[in-house]
Parts: structure tokens; C-alpha cells; sequence
């Protein structure tokens, strides 16, 4: 009896403890986008940075070292993509005009005929207005930078977020250890025993997903700009690259690229036969993704139901904005390893 009643007290413990850490998440959701961010970049790094400390270089020194890693391929990363995505950008400009006329002479006749839809469209006014606006721009670079430092508290926000980020990066992966033992040292000794395994299987799960995620982005990246090279798209690399690296929301990647190629063929090609390649290529990519590539380097232990994700991802995105979406996917497995502890841990009771 007295056995029965010290595991409902800590059943009661867990519950209160889950409720009271979820309201205050949820309370103080405005300000912690750079505690998460950092903490997630910190458990991907630290592995790097216990690495480094085996080799006998500070934990200190290791983590500056990483830092400076990570920020470096970041900067190349923009410093490749900004110029190849603002050079594909001006080639649109350019081609506007053209696809200004494939709209009048193709698609309003095709609409009146089919739709009884009647458009008046003045391509004239049109091409001169996107002429002189991208002349006036400087390129997108240079029109985005001023709207960047009149933006109010939103660009406030951006940039404490921006500063605060590596702080608190530096703090957590050069003590991670530390903290770790700190938070084994607070957790009550009666619930080690079930307790460790849960953080073990989690820990495997979390690592699992986010460097099977990052193989995926890039295996898919590299599929799409191919594909869509081999078919003839002009927009190739950089519809390729966006719908490669948002394969990581679940959907999203296909859905945008797909929309995006669509209108590109549809202007370049005008035919269907054009937009059919398109479609056969994403079609294909949807299938190795869903059916091969996830499966294959993300597991299919993580894998949630269809419908659950979606739920995960509108329900985070609703209460945690980006970073909420970002964050669904992994958190809804950890939750899953959670809830599958405390069912085999239930059923274990009613069969004692």
C-alpha cells in the first residue's frame, strides 16, 4: 500500500512539475528565442567541442574555436547565396517584360475564351515601371538595407536577439558539462532509475533527428537544383536551394518549390509539356524524400503520423512563431519518447 501511494505521490510530482514548467514556457515565450536557438546550436556543437577537449584543448578555447567555425560558414554560406540569389533576381527583372507579353498574348485570350474572364493589362506601363524602379533599386541588397534600420521595435527585437544569441551560445557550450551535472544533482535520487533512460533515449533521438534533418537538406538541395537544371528551368539553382533547405518544415520545401518552378516554366516554356518535366521532377523528389531519403537518415522511430505533424507545426507555430515551427518536429518526437515511457511504465504497474 505504502508502495502504491509513494508511486502516485510522484506520479503527482511529474504532473505538477510538467504543468508549472509549460506555463512558464509558455509566459515567457516573447523573450526566448535566443535561449532556445542557442541551446539548440550548443547540442549540436557540443559533440565538436568534447572532441577538441579530448585533444586536449580547453573547453574554453574549444568552444571560442567552434564559434568562430560556425560563424565563418555562415558568412560564406550568405556570401555565396545573397550575390547568386540577387543575380538570379535582376534575370527575372530583365525577363519581366517578356513574360509581360506571354501574359497578353497567351494567358488573358486563354482566360476570356475559356473563363469569359476579360483582363486590360498595359504591358507598356508596366515594363517602363519595373524599368525605372529597378534602376532606382541599386539591386536588392542595397533597397533592403535602409527598410532594415526603420523598422521600430521589430528590428529592435531582431537585433538584441542577434547580440544576445552568441552570449548565450558561448555560456552554454563552454559550461555544458557543468550544467549538466547541475541538473543531474537536482534530480531526486528515487527518480534517477526511470528517469536516465528516458534523457538517454531522448538525447538519441534528438541527435538523430537533427543530423539525419541537415543530410536531408542537403541531399534534396542538390536533387532539386539538378533536376530542375536537367529539364531546362532557367531559375534552377535558386528555386533548387530554396526548396531543398525548407525541406526541414515538412510540406513546406515541395509546396513553395513547386508553386515557384510552376510559374517559372509556365513563363519560360509555354507549353505543358515544359511544366510536366517540373512537376515530374518534384514528384519524384516528394516520393525519395518521403519514402527513401527521411526514412533512411532521419529514422523512422521519430516518424509522428501525417496529421500530427501538421497539428505539431500549426499548434507550436501558433504559440512560439518561427521558432515554434522550427521546433515542432523535434520536440513532438521527444514528447512521443515521453509518452511512450509513460505507457510502458503504466502497463508495467497494472500487470504488477
Amino acid at each position: 500500500m505504502n508502495t502504491k501511494h509513494s508511486e502516485d505521490q510522484h506520479s503527482l510530482w511529474w504532473i505538477i512539475l510538467i504543468g508549472v514548467l509549460g506555463g512558464l514556457i509558455y509566459l515567457l515565450s516573447p523573450i526566448l528565442t535566443p535561449f532556445i536557438l542557442a541551446a539548440v546550436i550548443a547540442y549540436i556543437c557540443n559533440p565538436l567541442v568534447s572532441w577538441l577537449l579530448i585533444k586536449r584543448i580547453s573547453r574554453t578555447l574549444g568552444t571560442v574555436l567552434v564559434m568562430l567555425l560556425s560563424l565563418g560558414a555562415f558568412i560564406a554560406l550568405i556570401l555565396v547565396m545573397v550575390p547568386l540569389f540577387e543575380k538570379e533576381i535582376m534575370r527575372l527583372v530583365e525577363r519581366a517584360p517578356d513574360y509581360l507579353e506571354i501574359v497578353k498574348e497567351l494567358w488573358i485570350p486563354s482566360l476570356k475564351t475559356t473563363l469569359g474572364i476579360d483582363l486590360q493589362l498595359d504591358v507598356a506601363m508596366l515594363r517602363q515601371a519595373l524599368v525605372e524602379h529597378w534602376k532606382s533599386a541599386g539591386g536588392v541588397a542595397a533597397k533592403m538595407l535602409p527598410s532594415l534600420t526603420s523598422g521600430g521595435m521589430a528590428v529592435l527585437d531582431f537585433l538584441m536577439n542577434l547580440l544576445l544569441t552568441p552570449v548565450v551560445l558561448f555560456y552554454l557550450l563552454r559550461d555544458w558539462n557543468s550544467l549538466i551535472s547541475q541538473v543531474n544533482e537536482w534530480i531526486p535520487p528515487a527518480w534517477r532509475k526511470q528517469l536516465y533512460p528516458l534523457v538517454y533515449e531522448t538525447d538519441r533521438v534528438l541527435a538523430e533527428f537533427l543530423r539525419g534533418q541537415i543530410a536531408v537538406i542537403i541531399l534534396m538541395s542538390g536533387f532539386y537544383v539538378t533536376g530542375l537544371w536537367m529539364v531546362g528551368l532557367e531559375f534552377a539553382v535558386p528555386i533548387g536551394l530554396l526548396a531543398g533547405i525548407l525541406v526541414f518544415v515538412p510540406y513546406l520545401g515541395a509546396i513553395v518549390g513547386l508553386a515557384l518552378a510552376t510559374f517559372a516554366a509556365v513563363m519560360q516554356f509555354q507549353e505543358w509539356s515544359g511544366v510536366i518535366t517540373v512537376w515530374l521532377v518534384f514528384g519524384i523528389g516528394q516520393l525519395l524524400e518521403s519514402l527513401l531519403i527521411t526514412p533512411w537518415l532521419v529514422g523512422e522511430r521519430i516518424g509522428l503520423h501525417p496529421v500530427m505533424v501538421i497539428f505539431a507545426l500549426l499548434a507550436f507555430g501558433q504559440l512560439f512563431g518561427f521558432i515554434g515551427i522550427l521546433l515542432a518536429l523535434p520536440i513532438s518526437a521527444v514528447l512521443l519518447v515521453w509518452l511512450r515511457h509513460l505507457h510502458k511504465q503504466y502497463l508495467d504497474t497494472m500487470q504488477s
